[in-house]
């Protein structure tokens, strides 16, 4: 990789995760619509994804869970049947026609719900879903999760925000913490392409380290509620073009 590519894509990298990390993501299908752009040989960018997730998500989780901010039992909710089911996704290799245009036209049509009336949305009460609802959709979202070389949180954000079984600060939380024990269930599930990590991997990490810093600093502490649903609707409008367009 020449030191131009390298470069753009540090840059890339670390704007992608301060977008993604202000809502608790780890921001892999940034990164990944990233090493498309630059032809990163396919076997490479899935692996890369991952691990950079698990660096950004991984911080995202310390940090909201400092502050109070992560529902736990809602993660637990989710994350028994997402995380092996995780990890089964991991090792399943799929052509991506059968399933991209499907997700990423879901993903624009929660976007354009999370930015219509985000006020609204962002002030409902709450209530946490019952498991008969959790555990079955916690099994969808990690083999999703596993498949596409993502945490899942683009697609759990938008079904907490949506049925209203969090708050958005909250829900940042609970996503982070998801994002990253799927993260490392996908890369346990396909433990053979840790060795297609490319060299240049330690310059990414501390690029996305420096976005997430940014990034959790404006989920924590600034982005007021109304904005962070904005925000959201932005990462899945870039997520959806991602899985439609690459």
């Amino acid at each position: 990789m020449d030191t131009t590519t390298l470069a753009a894509l540090c840059l890339l990298f670390a704007l992608g995760a301060a977008l993604y990390s202000s809502v608790g993501h780890g921001g892999a299908s940034a990164y990944i619509a990233a090493m498309a752009l630059f032809s990163v040989a396919p076997e490479v960018m899935k692996p890369t994804a991952l691990a950079l997730n698990l660096l950004v998500a991984g911080f995202g989780t310390w940090r909201y869970a400092r502050r109070g901010l992560t529902n736990w039992r809602l993660v637990a909710a989710f994350a028994l049947t997402a995380t092996p089911a995780a990890f089964i996704g991991g090792g399943i290799h799929l052509p991506a026609i059968t399933y991209k245009p499907l997700v990423g036209l879901l993903l624009w049509a929660a976007a354009a719900r999370l930015l219509w009336q985000p006020k609204a949305l962002a002030e409902r009460p709450v209530a946490a879903p019952p498991p008969w609802v959790s555990l079955p959709a916690g099994a969808v979202l990690g083999l999703l999760a596993g498949l596409t070389g993502t945490g899942g949180g683009i697609f759990l954000s938008p079904l907490i925000i949506l049925n209203a079984w969090e708050e958005p600060r909250h829900t940042s939380g609970v996503v982070a913490a998801f994002i990253f024990l799927n993260s490392v269930a996908g890369l346990a599930g396909n433990a053979a392409s840790v060795g297609h990590l490319p060299r240049e991997l330690p310059f990414f990490l501390v690029a996305v380290a420096a976005g997430a810093l940014l990034g959790t600093w404006l989920g924590v502490e600034r982005l007021p509620r109304p904005w962070l649903l904005r925000t959201l609707g932005a990462v899945l409008v870039v997520a959806g073009a991602k899985l439609l367009f690459t």
